[in-house]
């Protein structure tokens, strides 16, 4: 991960840069004012930027100002770091965008931990997009367990929910039933693969004209088709 430090005192961006590349698991690269890290950034963007608010010529706040109206720079975390210790200067960058706010002097342990973990946010996946369902008379939102055919709500058994998601999220394909058993019920050895069929059975029953997507493929399996709506 490559960090940038935007620091005038070059004393306190060595050791900022020492701590950072302590670890291995980081590279710092250190400019020492305004103009130089945005031409930094614009060439080669990084992974995270610890801007000095203090800077010569063109400060902190001006530089972050200009990073977050660019499209391509506007998503950079930026951790703010100044001898100001106001709470409204805290405030100020916080509500302007920054990902932190430290304040000198400070522990280089906790400026380590906090640059680590803004890191790991920015790495963490994004949300997964709500599973739902559309159909001609199917609609289901599996996240809320929602299932309506023709606007009308449905009731289905936890297991028989499990088996009419696992259709859906592979849909137009067959399935045979020792798939089913293994995903749905967990492969109980207790259970025969007769089951999976009075669990189709039922589920079809309860889908009303939307049962008919669940068609029998004779000799494999089940397959959930949207070409049967």
């Amino acid at each position: 991960m490559r960090v940038l430090i935007v620091e005038d005192e070059q004393d306190i961006a060595g050791l900022i840069k020492h701590g950072l590349e302590r670890g291995g698991e980081m590279h710092a690269e250190i400019v020492g004012t305004g103009a130089a890290a945005l031409k930094s950034v614009m060439e080669d963007p990084p992974d995270l930027i610890l801007l000095d608010l203090n800077l010569p010529f063109l400060d902190g706040i001006e530089v972050f100002r200009i990073l977050r109206n660019r499209p391509t720079t506007a998503k950079i975390p930026v951790i703010m770091l100044t001898a100001r210790t106001s709470e409204t200067d805290r405030v100020t960058g916080l509500e302007l965008g920054a990902e932190d706010y430290i304040t000198k002097p400070f522990s280089l342990r906790e400026l380590v931990a906090r640059v680590r973990a803004a890191l790991r946010r920015r790495e963490a996946p994004a949300p997964q997009e709500r599973l739902v369902y559309r159909g001609h008379h199917l609609v289901v939102d599996f996240d809320a367990v929602s299932i309506n055919v023709d606007g009308k709500s449905i009731r289905l058994t936890r297991r028989e929910f499990e088996l009419l998601k696992f259709l859906v999220e592979n849909r137009n394909r067959v399935l045979s039933r020792d798939r089913l058993l293994e995903r749905v019920w967990g492969y109980d050895r207790q259970i025969e693969t007769r089951s999976v069929d009075v669990h189709v059975g039922r589920l079809r029953g309860k889908l009303g004209p939307a049962g008919k997507q669940i068609e029998t493929v004779i000799g494999l399996g089940y397959r959930f088709s949207e070409q049967a709506e």
